[in-house]
């Protein structure tokens, strides 16, 4: 028999065919039900038996763990999940995974299910060009699950049928002699795989289909799905390396689960093994009162039967490990000065290019971005109040370092949000993202007011011009008034979601600073021709109070854009 390179690149294209479809469909339910998944991962993960469960719900729905997985790092990262809940919605996953190898082994081999995927693209299609957001989305899942079995079908029918030629196997057989080391050879292979395809689901169907045509025994092949699952954690690894610490962190312990899981199934392989095949008659039993037609030995089902046994007993088994897991990926991945700084973003997953995903992580962004900027306020206080040459000059550096880091973080949120929006969004994530957008702008215009107060106070002290008491302490009680519209507007920004968020309390400080203001001026100018007010000072003390003032205006901007009301 023949096998040439053509023959390769027919495998190549029907396993890339397989994973495009799974990426349209998955793609597609997540902005169908995206939110819906979030909520259910965001309130079912207190309890580590619910997070497993959950983590299994999202997944068998999704219909890929490395989709997940990915959303659970994004959540670490944002702080929404602590690390030991992250650890049992991974495990939930693992299981859930399972779901794609039944699908194909049941529907991919004994069904013509590639004759059902045109008549599922007449329906997809049409719900996809619909106005709807809800129905276009659903309209690509529908698209996707076609794609992904006819590309299953083309990859049956890429593979050659080995069982007519069993010396083209004579080179696999002689890998297969070595006991436990055949058993960790293939688990590496079955580990490259997967990460070569990015694709847990594509690497099973591959391995399915090649045990269906004969290519691979069935004890290989169950060694290859055990390194699928060592495979499976490079997406998630990849997705933290550009999170914080708490993401890495959700990343490792998911390789750290699996790396365990694996070892021991090594070490008691051939017993397992033995454990599934006296599973499956009672099993075959239950599948043949739903497909009577089901082949007695086929070996494929037994293979996702070993597949789903092992995640779920390693589950069970990892468990009770879950804090010493914590423990270990805590030591591997140590928090560090950056991961605890402020002056980069924190929350926001790159990895993540669904807009109705990533929202969540957006407004915690934006939040961490008015508290980074409210610290301006102190450092004013600071150095309005400091008599130290050396005091000041270190307030005045930090009013100019965080004008460049709200600068920089303005910059990066609208260039991702920029980014997000080449996609089709939701009209309620569009409005989202045009409000998160104005606060970035007003927050980034705060900054600029604050270094530009500071090049006045330093002309001031340049020119040893000095305020009176009184002038000090109106500059103090204006600043008070900022600080408190600056804690409701991260009381604000910190809101779930801002469909809370009232105007009433932003409002009332708002007025206040407006009142207090123009009391200041009237002062002002009723002293200025006092002989003992310094009209420089008087000059420059003017100039601070209406910059601090329109601070205040930017601060009520940004719960107005919280409101939707600009």
């Amino acid at each position: 028999m023949d096998f040439g390179f053509y023959d390769l690149m027919e495998i190549i294209g029907a396993l890339a065919f397989f994973i495009y479809g799974m990426k349209i469909m998955s793609d597609g339910i997540q902005k169908a039900a995206g939110s819906q998944l979030r909520n259910i991962l965001r309130k079912m993960t207190k309890n580590r038996f619910i997070g497993v469960f959950s983590g299994f719900l999202v997944t068998a729905f999704l219909q890929s763990s490395s989709a997940t997985t990915v959303m659970v790092v994004s959540f670490a990262n944002a702080g929404l999940l602590t690390l030991t809940e992250s650890i049992g919605v991974i495990m939930g996953a693992n299981i859930g995974t399972t779901v794609t190898a039944w699908l194909i082994s049941i529907f991919g081999f004994k069904m013509k299910i590639s004759a059902l995927s045109l008549p599922l693209i007449a329906i997809g299609l049409p719900l996809h060009f619909m106005n709807r957001p809800l129905l276009k989305n659903i309209g690509e899942a529908i698209i996707g699950f076609a794609i992904l079995f006819l590309g299953l079908a083309f990859l049956k029918d890429a593979v050659p049928n080995f069982n007519d030629n069993p010396e083209v196997l004579n080179f696999l057989n002689t890998w297969t002699g070595y006991g436990r080391l055949s058993v960790i050879l293939f688990v590496a292979v079955g580990t490259v795989l997967t990460v070569v395809v990015q694709s847990s689901s594509a690497a099973m169907a591959l391995t399915l289909t090649l045990l269906y045509v004969g290519v691979l025994p069935f004890e290989v092949a169950a060694a290859m799905v055990l390194g699928e699952n060592i495979g499976t954690t490079i997406t998630a690894n990849i997705a933290a390396v550009v999170g914080n610490v708490h993401a890495k962190r959700a990343a490792r312990a998911h390789l750290v689960f699996n790396v365990f899981g694996v070892v021991w199934m090594i070490i008691l392989f051939p017993f397992f093994i033995e454990f599934v095949q006296k599973m499956w008659e009672p099993f075959q039993s239950f599948l043949q009162t739903y497909i009577p037609d089901l082949d007695k030995g086929q070996e494929e089902l037994q293979l996702s039967l070993f597949h789903t046994t092992f995640n779920i007993i390693n589950t069970f088994l990892m468990l009770g490990f879950v804090t010493f897991i914590a423990n270990i990926v805590t030591r591997i991945v140590p928090l560090t000065d950056e991961d605890s700084g402020e002056y980069r973003l924190k929350y926001i997953s790159k990895s993540i290019n669904i807009p109705e995903l990533i929202t969540v992580e957006l407004q915690k962004e934006t939040a961490h971005f008015g508290e980074v900027t409210s610290k301006m306020s102190g450092f004013l206080s600071t150095l309005i109040n400091t008599a130290s040459e050396k005091k000041q000059k270190e307030m005045m550096d930090q009013l100019k370092k965080y004008e460049d880091i709200t600068d920089r973080m303005e910059i990066e949120i609208t260039e991702y949000i920029t980014k997000l929006s080449s996609s089709e969004l939701t009209p309620k994530t569009s409005l989202r993202y045009r409000s998160i957008l104005n606060i970035c702008n007003d927050l980034e215009r705060i900054g600029d007011i604050y270094y530009q107060i500071s090049k006045n106070l330093e002309r001031k002290i340049e020119e040893k011009i000095y305020f009176i008491p009184e002038q000090r302490n109106n500059l103090n009680a204006m600043l008070t008034l900022i600080d408190k519209a600056f804690k409701t507007m991260v009381k604000n920004l910190k809101e779930d979601s801002y469909d809370t968020v009232t105007m009433d309390e932003a409002l009332a400080i708002e007025k206040e600073i407006n009142e207090y203001r123009n009391t200041l001026k009237k002062e002002h100018l009723t002293r200025l021709g006092d002989e003992d007010y310094n009209v420089e000072a008087g000059i420059i003390y003017n100039t601070v109070i209406s910059l601090i003032e329109r601070t205040g205006d930017h601060i009520i901007n940004i719960t107005e854009a919280i409101v939707g009301e600009i």
